[in-house]
């Protein structure tokens, strides 16, 4: 595949606030650590403290990967132990458990985090650097992970689930397992797929594993370290943050004085945090504390704490204390010896609003990194864009917009009428000189008059377009066919359309691909189009 790029901010489909830290743009200095370039890492590198325990660190991941018997763990397992060293540091990205790997995101966030890893080894030679998917093991939001979109179908798996999503046994996933499989067909590298898959969710009994399993068999041969932080062992070491946190609600009094801050330069805040920041986690359970008459309370159960029971419970069973999307941050941090954080826009600015967070708890803010985003053009679709003189960025254009423009430009008329309004203006100007030396109070009668000329002109060039659209309608088609296939549900192709079937027509070659074009550095949006 070819690669070209535009900019994000050309695409149209990115907050202004990612634009801005992108573009370093001053008012945003003060919420995020280092530059998200070689020379802020070596800035970072110079004050670098680890927290993490690397030997839990090592022996919980071996645990975990034991679950895997297979060839390609060989290269994680190397990366595991190479943790155990204070010269390696992790590259993280998280996600959630989203079924057979979710829209092609899930997989680009991986792949940025791949790419960075290998950019940063060769700027820094003397360190070592893993890249690490963070499985959001303990995120129970079952509604958000149950389906996928592929080849325009929803693969659903219907079943009613509660508490942590990488507790759910996958046994009830076949007819989700089988539709997908359907839809991958038999071509190409259809098999290959459909037996991870098949082996990812038969055999295992956590969705957790069965997520290990098919990402390792993706990625594990460059290197790519996967982490359950449902562990309480990692639990263990965050336990002092957390009881201080839910006792004292630092986090709330921090993110909440930040947001303040962000609100004023026009942020728009994407998390709000609670006064507690934790949820009660069990079999089939996870549920928030709140503090109420005194008691800590663990909503839709019976369960409650006083104080002493409550940091009793927390020292004992650290494990059942899970950390919601504002806290989960630090917990990630105080586990991995991380330098930077792989997300997509929404979460680079949420990561904005925690850093005085942080700062309370003396631990090191990692560089933020935007994913790498892409669009994939199959070679049917890249001919049809060539044929109609269609550029990268028109693509992202909406789709009367990119129609019109293509009439002006490939008419055999001039459907412009701006040089006729330019005379009829100039004419204006003489009639409104004329008014005012007859009776000064006619100007504003003259500029309405004006007005609406000027508006009766547009809609008459507006109807000179949709007269010449009726000519080119066989053209037009092509470019909603693109426009559809491309941009489905005229969103990002990245947010719906799973990996699968760009993997049953090139195979390995495809994340190959992705990992050889993708500049994270670079922060552009790569154009990806088959010869």
């Amino acid at each position: 595949m070819e690669a070209s790029c535009i900019s994000y901010k050309e695409t149209g489909y990115f907050s202004q606030t990612v634009i801005d830290y992108l573009d370093n743009v001053p008012e945003l200095r003060s919420f995020y650590s280092y530059r998200p370039n070689l020379e802020g890492f070596a800035e970072l590198f110079k004050h670098k403290k680890v927290v993490a325990d690397r030997k839990v660190l090592v022996k919980v991941l071996l645990e975990q990967y034991a679950h895997i018997e297979k060839e390609s763990n060989a290269f994680p397992l190397k990366m595991i132990n190479s943790l155990a060293d204070d010269n390696t540091y992790t590259v993280t990205t998280g996600h959630q458990l989203n079924i057979f790997a979710g829209p092609l995101y899930f997989i680009y966030k991986i792949v940025t985090a791949i790419k960075l890893a290998r950019q940063l080894k060769t700027a820094f030679p003397d360190k070592n650097f893993v890249p690490v998917y963070w499985m959001a093991s303990e995120d129970h939001d079952f509604a958000e992970i149950n389906y996928t979109d592929i080849g325009g179908k929803k693969v659903h798996w219907w079943y009613e689930a509660s508490g942590a999503t990488g507790r759910i046994n996958p046994e009830t996933i076949r007819q989700a397992l089988n539709q997908y499989k359907g839809v991958l067909g038999m071509e190409h590298h259809a098999p290959e797929l459909a037996a991870i898959v098949e082996s990812a969710y038969t055999k295992f009994d956590k969705l957790a594993d069965a997520t290990r399993y098919m990402v390792d068999a993706l990625f594990g041969r460059y290197g790519l370290v996967i982490i359950d932080a449902d562990d309480n062992r990692f639990k263990a070491q965050f336990s002092p943050i957390m009881a201080e946190d839910i006792t004292e609600q630092q986090s709330f009094k921090h993110i909440s004085a930040t947001n303040h801050l962000l609100e004023k330069i026009g942020v728009h805040i994407q998390v709000n945090p609670r006064e507690i920041n934790f949820f009660y986690l069990q079999e089939h359970l996870r549920e928030r504390i709140v503090y109420e008459d005194d008691r800590y309370k663990v909503l839709n159960s019976d369960i409650s704490f006083s104080k002493d029971e409550l940091l009793k419970e927390i020292k004992e069973f650290p494990e059942r204390f899970s950390p919601n999307v504002v806290m989960r941050p630090l917990y990630q941090e105080c586990i991995l010896p991380n330098i930077a954080y792989v997300g997509g826009g929404a979460e680079v600015v949420y990561w904005l609003e925690l850093k005085s967070n942080f700062e309370h708890y003396k631990v090191d803010f990692p560089i933020l990194i935007l994913r790498n985003s892409g669009l994939v053009i199959r070679k049917e679709y890249a001919a049809k864009i060539s044929r109609m003189g269609l550029k990268g960025a028109d693509l992202f254009k909406k789709t009367d917009i990119i129609k019109n423009d293509w009439v002006r430009n490939h008419s055999e008329h001039n459907l412009s009428l701006n040089e006729e309004l330019r005379e009829l203006n100039a004419i204006f100007e003489k009639i409104k000189l004329r008014a005012h030396k007859v009776d000064p109070t006619l100007g504003p009668s003259a500029e309405a008059v004006q007005a609406r000329l000027k508006k009766a002109i547009d809609n008459l060039e507006k109807k000179l377009v949709k007269a010449e659209k009726v000519n080119y309608h066989t053209r037009l088609e092509q470019i909603d066919q693109i426009k559809s296939d491309l941009f489905p549900k005229d969103s990002l192709q990245e947010r719906s359309e799973n990996f699968g079937l760009f993997y049953v027509k090139w195979g390995q070659f495809f994340i190959d691909n992705l990992v050889q074009k993708f500049e994270p550095l670079d922060f552009k949006f790569t154009l990806l189009t088959e010869k």
